[in-house]
């Protein structure tokens, strides 16, 4: 295993007050708030491995970072695969092959197990996502998309759609018509929509990650997945959030057996330096690509910087997958120790691998929870749409001893709140 630490270059001198200032001035005040919160008056100066160095010199423990950080931060592979490919050529000229995106994707297509040989590159999430329905609309012919309650697929207009929060889309309508929405528990659902629609795709996330951190039955998705193809629809799993062994699998849907046409990864995906995201599916849904490849086009779309990282990542995910799976223990027992010792603050615990959610019984005990975490110099994620439920995304190269200390110190913010809201 290589490694996460090395020799961190000079910690440069930041001005936490300018930089909130900007914050205000140039994107939102809010912002500016709920950055000087967690940051506890603070902000980020560098980062190496599972810890961040702030402008005031503390380093926090980063068990956030919406996933990205899977290796950790400024891994040195990840980090000279980037400089390997700067000193050749950083982007493309587009009009000529680079052999860059073609070598990430064939490594990228193994890695899956060779069932899905088709790869589309994006940039972030909701990228992909767009391209996966646009695809899967066009190769069928049909225009509706079933998702599930309490998904999360990203903020764009066609993202949104499947999106089920309406706080985000609160004077957006109408978004991209024809997305039905449905019971997450329910085996025969997909079954009743077909009946009623021509579906061009049905969407899952086999963890809802933004939801709460909700794992999906896999009994419950592979009916559906016999009902969308039974009526010629096709089948995508959204694994930007929980792919690539955040979940212990480098895909759980193919893990579970899932008869699926297209698989999303992103986050980790660039090795926690660059964003790039990938739809990895096979030559039904790609159909469109493959009739014509102007279809679907982005300038940044197989950018050779990001995906020259795509093969090294794999094979350092792969490389540390036995300390995941240590750490995922570790995490599991941390958790239930918390719920035994604080059964009046924690109302539940979710999870599997290095995705975990912790209920708290109200909002406001979460909120002070995450206080206490920000001043204890530990960075969690909350879940915007589980206002109650703060989620952990330990990186998989961090040790046993720091998930230990991540577990005492949520501990101790859990009592904290539990006293004040007494």
């Amino acid at each position: 295993m290589t490694e996460p630490t090395g020799t961190s270059p000079r910690t440069p001198v930041v001005d936490a007050k300018e930089t909130f200032r900007r914050v205000k001035r140039h994107f939102s005040p809010a912002l500016a708030v709920a950055g000087r919160f967690t940051g506890q008056g603070a902000v980020e100066s560098a980062a190496e491995g599972s810890r961040v160095t702030l402008s005031d010199g503390r380093e926090v423990l980063d068990f956030g970072s919406y996933a990205v950080a899977l290796l950790g931060h400024r891994n040195p592979a990840i980090v000279e695969a980037v400089r390997a490919q700067l000193d050749v050529m950083p982007t493309s000229t587009r009009s000529v092959q680079s052999p860059v995106a073609p070598l990430a994707a064939e490594r990228l297509t193994a890695y899956l197990g060779g069932s899905l040989g088709r790869v589309y590159f994006g940039c972030g999430g909701a990228d992909v996502v767009e391209a996966s329905v646009k695809l899967a609309r066009t190769a069928t012919g049909r225009t509706t998309v079933v998702a599930v309650r309490g998904a999360f697929h990203g903020k764009t207009l066609g993202a949104l759609a499947l999106t089920d929060n309406p706080r985000f889309k609160a004077g957006l309508e109408p978004l991209l018509q024809g997305v039905v929405h449905i019971d997450p528990e329910d085996p025969e659902a997909v079954a009743k929509v077909v009946r009623e629609h021509d579906v061009a795709a049905l969407v899952f996330e086999p963890v809802q990650a933004e939801n709460g951190v909700r794992l999906l039955d896999p009994a419950v998705l592979a009916r559906w997945c016999r009902d969308a193809h039974g009526h010629g629809a096709l089948v995508v799993a959204d694994e930007i959030q929980a792919g690539l062994r955040r979940c212990g699998a480098p895909s759980l849907a193919l893990e579970y057996g899932l008869d699926v046409d297209g698989v999303l990864l992103g986050k980790p995906l660039g090795g926690g330096v660059l964003p790039v995201s990938a739809v990895v599916g096979n030559d039904t849904l790609f159909a469109p690509l493959l009739a014509d490849p102007m279809l679907h086009t982005a300038t940044f779309s197989g950018h050779p910087l990001s995906t020259a990282v795509i093969p090294r990542a794999l094979d350092l995910v792969e490389e540390w997958a036995e300390n995941g799976d240590m750490l995922a223990r570790a995490m599991e027992q941390g958790l239930a120790d918390l719920r035994e010792a604080h059964p009046e603050a924690v109302a539940a615990t979710r999870g599997r691998g290095l995705l975990w959610g912790v209920d708290l019984r109200t909002p406001e005990l979460a909120g002070g929870v995450l206080t206490g975490l920000a001043q204890r110099s530990v960075v969690v994620s909350p879940c915007l749409s589980r206002p109650a439920t703060i989620r952990l995304l330990p990186p998989i190269v961090a040790t046993e001893t720091e998930v230990k200390e991540a577990m005492a110190l949520l501990s101790d913010a859990v009592a904290e709140a539990a006293l004040a809201a007494a």
